[in-house]
C-alpha cells in the first residue's frame, strides 16, 4: 500500500508505517475479508428485515453474534423456507465475510455474506408445518368445520385424550362447572409419539360414527412442537375437516398453534375451555337465571294484580262520584234558582210600589186643581164641536142632501144628475125626485 504524496506527516516517534488514505486502508480491508475462505454457520436468526436488494439479519448464539445479508433474489429462491423464517429459529448459513468500505457520505458495515441458508432443528419442522398449512387452506380445508352448526346444550359429547392425562380431570372440571349432566363418550389415544396419529385419527372416526355425539372435544397438555406435531399430521387434519360432527381442539397452550387448530370447528387454549365452549350453555347460570326469573315473574303478577284490583276499585267508585258531583251541580242550579226568584219578586214588589206611588200622586193631582181645569177644557171643545155639529144645523131649519148613498151632494148639477136624491131634515129624512121645469 503506498502513500499518497499528499499524505501528511505522520505522528512523531511512533514506527508505524503510514499515514495512509482511510479509502485505501478499507479497499485492502475489504479485498482480505473477502478473500478468506468461505465457510457454514449455524445459530439463531433476529432481527429479520427485507429490502428490494437485500435481507438483512443477525445470526446468534450465547457468545456472541454476526450480522449478515443475502441478496434478495436468493432469499426468495428459498421459497416456503423463507416464508417460515422468523425471530428464534435455528439456520445454518453458507458463505463469507464482506465489508463495505462507504464513503464521504455513507458508513462502512462489516457482515456475513449468505449464499445459501436452510433450517436447523426445530425451524424445520417449522418449514414443513408453514407449507401444510398453506396447503390445507389453499385447498379450503379451514372452513368446513367452522360451518357446522353446534348444539347450545349437546346431550352426548365425544372427548379424545390420553387416558392418564391431566386433560382429562380438567374437562371433566370444565363441564361440571357448566352443570352438564349428559353422555360422556371417551376416546382414549396416546397423544405424543410416531403411532398417535393414526390412533387419534381412527379415534375421530369411530366417535364421529356414534350417532349420538354431537360434539367432539381433542385435547392434550402443553410441549414443545416435536411432542405436538402428532396434532399437525395431514392425514389426522384433512379426516377433521371432513367430519360431519363439529371438533373441537385444546392442543398445547395458548401460544402453541398446531394444524388441527387451524382445521377444527374451534380452538381452545385450554381443556376447561374446550368443555365450557362445547356447552355454550351454562346449566348453573340458567337455572339460577330461570329461579330469578322465576321470582320477578311472581313479583310482577303480583304487581299486576294488586294494580288491576287497584284499577278496579277506582273504576267501581267512578260512579258514585259522578253522581255525587251531578247531585251538587243540582243543589246549586237550585240554590240559584231560588235566589234568583227571590230577587225577581223583589224587583216586581219595588217596581209595583214605584206604579202604585205614580198613580197616587197622579190621582191626588186629578182631584185637586188640575181637575177643574181640565172640567172647562173640555167644555170649551164642547162647544166648538156643537157649533161644528151638522145637526145643529139641521135643527137651525137647514136640510143636507145626499145621493141616497151617504154621498153628500152640494151643487143643483150634481141633484139632477142623480134625480133621486134624499133630504136630511134635524128630524127625519126624505126622499125626493129632481125635476126641471121643461118637465
Amino acid at each position: 500500500m503506498d502513500e499518497s504524496p499528499q499524505s501528511p506527516a505522520g505522528i512523531e516517534g511512533s514506527a508505524l508505517k503510514g499515514p495512509f488514505p482511510v479509502g485505501a486502508y478499507a479497499e485492502m480491508l475489504r479485498e482480505e475479508l473477502r478473500g478468506r475462505s468461505r465457510l457454514q454457520l449455524f445459530g439463531e436468526i433476529w432481527n429479520l428485515r427485507k429490502t428490494k436488494a437485500r435481507v438483512y439479519f443477525e445470526l446468534r448464539d450465547p457468545r456472541g453474534a454476526v450480522p449478515c445479508a443475502m441478496w434478495t433474489n436468493k432469499f426468495d429462491a428459498l421459497g416456503e423456507i423463507g416464508l417460515a423464517l422468523s425471530d428464534g429459529a435455528q439456520i445454518v448459513v453458507a458463505g463469507g465475510p464482506d465489508y463495505y468500505p462507504g464513503s464521504k457520505t455513507s458508513s462502512p458495515s462489516f457482515s456475513f455474506d449468505v449464499s445459501d441458508l436452510r433450517v436447523a432443528g426445530e425451524g424445520d419442522l417449522l418449514a414443513q408445518l408453514a407449507a401444510l398449512r398453506r396447503q390445507l387452506q389453499g385447498e379450503g380445508l379451514f372452513e368446513p368445520q367452522k360451518l357446522l352448526a353446534r348444539p347450545q346444550l349437546p346431550r352426548t359429547i365425544g372427548v379424545i385424550t390420553s387416558e392418564s392425562g391431566k386433560a382429562r380431570d380438567d374437562i371433566l372440571a370444565g363441564l361440571q362447572r357448566r352443570g352438564w349432566a349428559g353422555t360422556l363418550v371417551w376416546g382414549f389415544a396416546p397423544v405424543q409419539d410416531r403411532k398417535a396419529a393414526s390412533a387419534i385419527t381412527q379415534a375421530l372416526t369411530d366417535l364421529a360414527g356414534i350417532e349420538q355425539v354431537e360434539t367432539i372435544i381433542v385435547a392434550r397438555g402443553g410441549g414443545s412442537l416435536a411432542d405436538l406435531f402428532a396434532f399437525c399430521d395431514e392425514t389426522l387434519c384433512r379426516t377433521v375437516a371432513l367430519l360431519r360432527v363439529p371438533v373441537i381442539a385444546s392442543v398445547g397452550h395458548h401460544t402453541d398453534q398446531t394444524l388441527i387448530d387451524d382445521v377444527a370447528a374451534e380452538s381452545c387454549s385450554t381443556p376447561t375451555h374446550a368443555a365450557e365452549a362445547a356447552v355454550a350453555l351454562d346449566v348453573n347460570a340458567a337455572r339460577t337465571n330461570l329461579r330469578g326469573s322465576t321470582e320477578t315473574l311472581s313479583r310482577h303478577a303480583q304487581s299486576a294484580v294488586v294494580g288491576r284490583a287497584r284499577a278496579l276499585a277506582a273504576l267501581a267508585r267512578v260512579p258514585g262520584t259522578h253522581i255525587a258531583r251531578q247531585r251538587r251541580e243540582l243543589h246549586q242550579d237550585a240554590r240559584e234558582l231560588r235566589a234568583a226568584g227571590q230577587r225577581r219578586l223583589v224587583l216586581e214588589r219595588e217596581r209595583s210600589a214605584t206604579v202604585a206611588e205614580v198613580l197616587r200622586r197622579k190621582a191626588v193631582a186629578g182631584a185637586g186643581p188640575d181637575k177643574l181645569a181640565r172640567l172647562r177644557t173640555l167644555e170649551g171643545l164642547s162647544i166648538a164641536l156643537s157649533g161644528h155639529d151638522p145637526k145643529g144645523v139641521l135643527e137651525r131649519g137647514y136640510a143636507m142632501v145626499d145621493d141616497g148613498d151617504g154621498n153628500v151632494i152640494t151643487t143643483a148639477s150634481q141633484a139632477r144628475a142623480a134625480e133621486n136624491v134624499r133630504l136630511q131634515f134635524a128630524d127625519d129624512a126624505v126622499d125626493a125626485k129632481i125635476t126641471t121645469s121643461d118637465d
